[in-house]
């Protein structure tokens, strides 16, 4: 029997009075039950990949400016793009991974294809990114639009001068993300993060970037609970420490044509040992093979145009 507070049995029910029922769970159960909310989050970034959010590429790609001003390399083929999204939509599902297609509208900003940067999802929900570049502000807006619509949590929304990418965040164990700082994400950013991370029961460690980097993404890539791939010429001592204290064994990869232009390493681990890749870069599959890792290929050629890559595309939604 519940205690109430006497004379509360004379009080209507929306004062507390019969027929209140108290919500006694805690978000995060309620989160983990996806009743109220759709199940979200991972503590990995090689554990089994369930779901992933793509953006079908807007309108707004097929404007003719100069690329440089879109913060991208070449002029991207609208069509050809969007042929490239129906590939990895269909690659994904073959792997057993389900996608949720985002839809915005046309006139959104065209980098919103690149969703990775956009949020960083947790157990109990996303952390929204805060680009650092004026051409990309206001993307946030349109996926968490997608996020609320889909069933998903909002958790934190950086304000003030933080900015913060979710490529720069990456899970190297169940309690620890590292986050990448430099002209992308800031230490404000960066200090935001932590702060709904300690919710989650996970800490951060600050990761500087070196310059040039875009992103922590593609600089080390964990492919599984012991071995990480490793963009050699970026990956600093500093970071390097970080992961050999982990107890993780690096593979390095020169900054070839195919890791720089082809965006090989820029990839995304379906289960340990098996990952989906941009093709076009056989010496890093080989190299990943040599080293126990399967994988499966996608044509990425005008997103690596836009300046992205698979990884870059791919919003990690939940892992198991």
């Amino acid at each position: 029997m519940t205690a109430q507070t006497p004379g509360s049995e004379r009080l209507p029910s929306t004062l507390a009075g019969p027929g209140w029922h108290a919500r006694v769970a805690s978000h995060g159960a309620e989160v983990a039950e996806g009743r109220l909310w759709t199940r979200c989050g991972y503590r990995s970034e090689y554990a089994r990949l369930r779901r992933v959010l793509l953006v079908r590429p807007p309108c707004s790609l097929s404007v003719d400016a100069e690329p440089n001003s879109r913060l991208m390399l070449e002029k991207v083929d609208l069509s050809a793009l969007r042929d490239q999204c129906e590939a990895i939509i269909a690659a994904f599902r073959r792997l057993a991974v389900d996608v949720l297609v985002g839809m915005v509208p046309d006139e959104c900003p065209p980098n919103v294809v690149f969703q990775r940067d956009l949020f960083l999802m947790t157990p109990d929900g996303a952390v929204l990114g805060r680009p650092a570049s004026r051409q990309r502000a206001g993307e946030e807006r349109h996926t968490a639009a997608v996020l609320a619509s889909a069933g998903y949590p909002i958790l934190r929304t950086l304000t003030g001068r933080a900015t913060f990418e979710g490529a720069d965040a990456l899970w190297a164990d169940p309690e620890l993300v590292l986050v990448g700082t430099g002209f992308r994400t800031n230490t404000a950013g960066a200090r935001k993060v932590g702060g709904a991370l300690r919710g989650c029961g996970a800490r951060t460690e600050r990761i500087p970037l070196g310059p040039g980097v875009q992103h922590l993404l593609g600089t080390v890539v964990f492919l599984d609970h012991r071995l990480a791939a490793v963009h050699a010429a970026a990956a600093t001592p500093p970071l390097r420490a970080v992961l050999h204290g982990l107890g993780f064994r690096l593979l390095d990869f020169d900054p070839t044509e195919e890791l720089v232009l082809r965006r090989g390493l820029n990839l995304v681990v379906v289960e340990p040992g098996l990952v989906l890749m941009p093709s076009g870069a056989p010496g890093i599959r080989r190299a990943l093979g040599a080293a126990g890792v399967q994988a499966e290929e996608v044509e990425m050629g005008d997103y690596v145009k836009a300046a992205g890559g698979l990884g870059c595309v791919t919003g990690i939604l939940h892992r198991s």
